[in-house]
Parts: C-alpha cells; sequence; structure tokens
C-alpha cells in the first residue's frame, strides 16, 4: 500500500511565501515523478507542477518564476516553495506521485490528501 502525505498549508499574506511537503511512503519500488496540483472552490482541479526521477521540473504558466518544485530521493519526498503568493493562489494543493510498486508493475498515480493554501490579508 502506498501514503502520499502533504504538510506545509496554511494562512498566508499576498506576497508571503509557503514550503508544502509530500512524503510518499509504503510498498514503493520506484517513484518516477512527483507533483502537485491545485484545486479552488467552483474550479476544476488544475496542474501546478512536476519533477521527473531525472529531475527535471515542469510548471504551469500560472506559477512559473513564483513556484519552485523539487525533490528530495533518497526520502520519496517532493517539496513545492511558493513564493510572492496572490490571491487566486488559494486553494486545495494535491500532491501526486506516479511510481511503481514493485518490478515490472507498470506505473501508477497515487494521491495525497490535499493541503488547504489561503492567501488573503
Amino acid at each position: 500500500q502506498v501514503q502520499l502525505v502533504e504538510s506545509g498549508g496554511g494562512l498566508v499574506q499576498p506576497g508571503g511565501s509557503l514550503r508544502l511537503s509530500c512524503a510518499a511512503s509504503g510498498s514503493i519500488f520506484r517513484v518516477n515523478a512527483m507533483g502537485w496540483y491545485r484545486q479552488a472552490p467552483g474550479n476544476q482541479r488544475e496542474w501546478v507542477a512536476q519533477m521527473s526521477i531525472g529531475g527535471s521540473a515542469t510548471y504551469a504558466d500560472s506559477v512559473k518564476g513564483r513556484f519552485t518544485i523539487s525533490r528530495d530521493n533518497a526520502k520519496n519526498t517532493v517539496y513545492l516553495q511558493m513564493n510572492s503568493l496572490k490571491p487566486e493562489d488559494t486553494a486545495v494543493y494535491y500532491c501526486y506521485g506516479i511510481l511503481e510498486t514493485y518490478r515490472g508493475n507498470p506505473p501508477a498515480q497515487y494521491w495525497g490528501q490535499g493541503t488547504q493554501v489561503t492567501v488573503s490579508s
């Protein structure tokens, strides 16, 4: 069984910063990629950023230049450093991992439970 557990959400003023963490644990053979989605009230889930096993990072245009994704492969943990936060960044942020639970098993996507980020003065 695989678990992804996020932490680091909260309330921050516009222009402020937050750092989210997501740790994957359980029966994991290989993590191919980890990343983040977010969902604001009334909106569809929006992809935010992803980092591949090789260290390649990609970002949604809405966060490029403000958010930085990083990863600790040894700990199966991904981080999202969010700077210059705006009210429109307010959402529940969900971590995901694309991983193989054993050798030869096709990779599958797993999700965390979500963490609330609120940007407000």
